[in-house]
């Protein structure tokens, strides 16, 4: 009983020093450790807790070599920070270059590949933003912290109705009908559209088989927008930090 109200009093002191020293440490450490994980500050981050749940759930472990541990890990990913603001070449071996993945409206499905990215991931993202319609988006980059940034086209700018004094008849919504060569009937149904329509478009377009198709969607008006799978790499905007 004495040996159990032991380790109970040594977890609360442990859980009391340690938490506000870890608290110190993140601030000092900056936003830039708790907001954009960065790869480097994501492992940083996934170290520390890593030490600290091991201190707290195992009294064996010897608490200064913990506080030690804690503190030299923040001045390590201090010390990279400033390393990688003073030199870009460090800062490339560190961290991810952005890269585009939609181009002019179309997916640069090499880079997704490499990434390792489905198309349900960056549909995800475009509706994160309010985005429905692949059509709207001039530029699409995956940031170095796994974010989605986007450019829309100059048309698709955000401009309110009711700045204009406009009403708006319907709603840009695009349903995906293709992905990855894979029709989805069903859409066609809601578009009220039929599959020998759908070939007729893709025939005009010079696609006479489905599986050539990374990506199709139609809107409401049955504008149909097609993303082929020869587009490569190549074909982006060279974007870098």
């Amino acid at each position: 009983m004495l040996e159990m109200a032991r380790e109970l009093l040594i977890l609360f002191g442990r859980v009391v020093t340690i938490l506000p020293l870890l608290l110190v440490v993140t601030l000092f450490m900056g936003k830039r450790s708790i907001g954009e994980l960065p790869v480097f500050d994501l492992l940083i981050l996934l170290t520390l807790g890593s030490v600290v749940g091991a201190d707290i759930a195992e009294p064996n472990v010897v608490h200064i070599h913990t506080i030690a541990a804690i503190i030299l890990i923040g001045v390590l990913q201090k010390l990279v920070a400033k390393l990688k603001i003073m030199n870009r070449k460090f800062g490339k071996l560190v961290t991810f270059e952005p890269t585009v993945v939609i181009q002019d409206g179309s997916f640069i499905i090499e880079n997704l590949k490499n990434m390792q990215y489905s198309i349900d991931n960056i549909l995800l993202m475009l509706r994160e933003k309010d985005i429905f319609d692949i059509t709207h988006v001039k530029l699409g980059i995956i940031e170095a912290n796994g974010q989605l940034t986007v450019l829309k086209k100059p048309e698709k700018s955000p401009v309110t109705i009711e700045d204009l004094q406009l009403y708006k008849p319907h709603i840009d919504l695009a349903y995906p009908l293709i992905v990855e060569g894979r029709l989805y009937r069903e859409v066609l149904k809601v578009v009220q559209v039929n599959e020998k329509w759908l070939k007729t478009k893709l025939g005009h377009l010079g696609i006479t088989d489905y599986e050539d198709v990374f990506f199709a969607s139609i809107d409401e008006k049955k504008n149909l927008h097609v993303s082929e799978k020869s587009l490569d790499a190549q074909s982006a905007s060279p974007i870098y930090h």
